[in-house]
């Protein structure tokens, strides 16, 4: 109970703390974030019967879930970046943990999508594949899909353009038994490039999907 009085009023001064201004966004919501987070673990802890040891693991527990906007790195996720790496060797798809415990997968286009088109190229096929067994492995997986262009065409082609691409990324997904509850897919045009699109190279690496994953913790 004192561990959780405790966190309650640390709670409350962070609170008071981000009000008081001084902080960016990103900062206050961290701040934020582990707070309640320390906050939900001292609760977790308070339920298992008071143990010493419980109440101090969940608050840690608790407070790295929240300062990272509540996605866990479990062994399942490491598991599953490990194999994504594996069989994506070679192919020029970036495999990544983001800062908020996302993996990340980055396919360019020479994998993805030709020019103007959303259907799926045959040497994506088994990157997806692969990537459908690891999302049928857990229940807990929620998925972002965003595609983009390059700035060839105007906003009217590019915009439904790249959302086509991540819709035909999930539904390829879909298809080898993932849940489809779990996917958000947003598209997001020429508007975000990583390369200069006044090459053939650069409009080639901005032709491209991202699809990000997160595992979330237990929910009350």
């Amino acid at each position: 109970m004192k561990k959780l009085v405790l966190a309650t009023t640390s709670l409350a001064i962070v609170l008071a703390g981000c009000a008081g201004g001084g902080m960016s966004d990103t900062q206050r919501n961290t701040a934020i974030g582990a707070g309640a987070g320390a906050l939900g673990g001292a609760v977790i802890g308070s339920a298992t019967g008071g143990n010493r040891g419980a109440i101090g693991t969940g608050a840690v527990v608790g407070a790295a879930a929240g300062a990272l906007g509540g996605y866990l790195w479990s062994q399942r996720m490491e598991a599953q970046k490990r194999q994504m790496e594996a069989a994506t060797q070679g192919t020029g798809v970036a495999v990544t943990q983001t800062p908020n415990n996302e993996l990340k997968l980055a396919i360019p286009s020479d994998v993805s999508f030709d020019v103007g088109r959303s259907n799926i190229k045959p040497n994506f096929a088994p990157v997806l594949d692969q990537f459908a067994n690891g999302l049928r492995n857990n229940p807990a997986a929620e998925v972002r899909i965003i595609g983009h262009t390059d700035s060839t065409g105007s906003d009217a082609i590019n915009n439904p353009l790249s959302v086509d691409r991540a819709a035909s990324t999930r539904d390829y997904l879909v298809a080898r038994g993932v849940n489809a509850a779990i996917f958000r897919i947003e598209g997001r045009g020429s508007h975000e490039p990583v390369a200069d699109n006044n090459s053939d190279a650069g409009r080639a690496q901005n032709r491209r999907v991202e699809i990000y994953v997160g595992e979330r913790g237990p929910r009350g």
